[in-house]
């Protein structure tokens, strides 16, 4: 994964409009690591905000501890955390007393400005960014697709699309074919471009599916140049067997989708990948993991000793199945993502999973399309884009689900909302953390405050939400 930092960036916007906050980071030290970054066009006069700002008397939340601190920052960096800092006047001060003061979320999973299955997410860079910023989340890492199989040609190309970005992002690299040239460019990748993350999809048939095949190479490149390894776990072959059977029995409304792609095969793709990773012996990390069969191989997996990742998405953890079979096609395509929202059961499965540390940390998924774009498919739910938002409500919603209900606690939520992504991905303590010398990511926690999620009065840029509705206790 290779990421950018953009320096203070829309620090004002964000002061007015949420009251929690701090400047985005900055990074002349990442050029000093050798990672590479791109500047933001996004700037904020010096004269609208000052670079020295004191969090004062809130409850500083870490994966490790929690207590109650005051948090002084300069210039983007996390100076000191102690209780009772004493500074000039010339500090712009925020009282944080009764409020949680946590590190910012990372969500290790979107798909911004994405071109697939004839269209393109609604989210670029920037709306995707400030839906983010609206929810607490404060860095995300994105998914280069190649350019006709090419590596740097896709980073290039989702390099530019990013220029309009307002807050810090990442980048793996998906791999969709295998050749000599692209085993050179991942090279290129973890050794100049400071990608640390490769993904291999094993669904999306004659789009970007790879066989076992490439993911076996692929897989032992990534150990070869110590990279992770990152799949999209679905049976391809037998997805697009069961979608031509829909069509064939007359089923082409989005329940097909989930008929089409049941858990089982999520199951057996997880389980065959876990394996192939246990040939080569290289760690594996297992994208959106939807349903109970998937996170019990991955289970078995990490109690036998082997090195495995599990990602739900919120949309996994809070949703069933119901909304695929609302007679409204709108309403119903609004969930088509792959793979499926699982029928009731596995939710409560995958936070139970969550809370026990047989999954690791929450990502989104984020891919929005809209009705127009969704309608694409009203004769076949084969042409729906897939895809579902998040990236604003996770935080929200994984504090509701999960926290609210005694499952897990305050710095566990921490831990997989945002430390853990940056121990996976090699930005800790840098990212994920309320130290002295990490970045100032904060966000603050209001317990009398309260949310409502509404298409609405969301910063994506998509007319529909699959959370339309939910409320809950807390604010950022």
């Amino acid at each position: 994964m290779a990421y950018s930092s953009i320096s203070l960036c829309l620090l004002s916007f964000l002061l007015l409009l949420l009251f929690a906050f701090l400047p985005l980071s900055q990074s002349d030290q990442f050029c000093d690591a050798g990672i590479g970054i791109q500047e933001s066009t996004c700037r904020v006069s010096s004269t609208t905000s000052s670079s020295k700002l004191l969090i004062k008397g809130g409850i500083v939340v870490n994966a490790h501890q929690q207590e109650i601190a005051d948090v002084y920052v300069e210039d983007g960096i996390i100076v000191a955390v102690k209780p009772n800092i004493k500074v000039g006047d010339d500090v712009t001060a925020l009282d944080a007393t009764g409020k949680y003061v946590m590190p910012g979320g990372i969500d290790p999973h979107t798909h911004l400005a994405m071109g697939f299955m004839d269209a393109e997410t609604v989210d670029d860079f920037f709306s995707g960014q400030a839906a983010a910023l609206a929810g607490g989340t404060t860095m995300h890492i994105d998914f280069v697709i190649p350019v006709n199989g090419s590596l740097v040609a896709g980073l290039e190309a989702y390099e530019k699309k990013a220029k309009k970005s307002c807050m810090d992002y990442g980048f793996h690299v998906a791999i969709t074919k295998w050749d000599e040239s692209v085993s050179r460019e991942m090279e290129i990748m973890v050794k100049e471009k400071g990608i640390n993350s490769f993904k291999f999809f094993m669904a999306y048939k004659g789009i970007l599916m790879i066989n076992d095949e490439l993911l076996l190479q692929g897989l032992k490149r990534c150990k070869s140049l110590g990279a992770l390894a990152m799949v999209h776990a679905e049976n391809g072959d037998a997805v697009f067997e069961g979608q031509e059977r829909m069509i064939e029995l007359g089923i082409t409304g989005p329940e097909g989708h989930t008929l089409s792609r049941p858990a089982v095969l999520e199951g057996e793709a997880t389980a065959r990948a876990i394996r192939l990773a246990r040939f080569v012996n290289t760690p594996l990390y297992v994208v959106h993991v939807m349903s109970i069969d998937a996170m019990e191989e991955i289970a078995k997996a990490r109690k036998s000793g082997q090195r495995v990742i599990g990602e739900p998405v919120v949309s996994g953890l809070v949703l069933d199945d119901s909304g695929l079979w609302d007679p409204d096609f709108i309403t119903a395509a609004k969930y088509v993502m792959s793979p499926p929202i699982r029928e009731s059961g596995h939710d409560k499965a995958l936070q139970a999973a969550l809370s026990n540390g047989v999954l690791q940390l929450v990502g989104t998924d984020h891919c929005t399309f809209n009705s127009t774009q969704k309608a694409f498919g009203i004769n076949d739910f084969r042409k729906i884009p897939n895809g579902v938002n998040g990236i604003e409500e996770r935080m929200h919603l994984v504090w509701d689900t999960m926290v609210e209900s005694g499952q897990i606690s305050v710095t566990d939520y921490v831990q997989i909302t945002s430390t853990e992504c940056a121990r996976i991905f090699n930005i800790y303590p840098r990212k994920g953390a309320i130290l002295a010398g990490s970045d100032a990511d904060i966000i603050i926690f209001n317990p009398n405050a309260s949310f409502e999620i509404s298409a609405s009065s969301h910063h994506s840029r998509s007319d529909t939400n699959v959370y339309d509705g939910r409320k809950g206790k807390y604010r950022f």
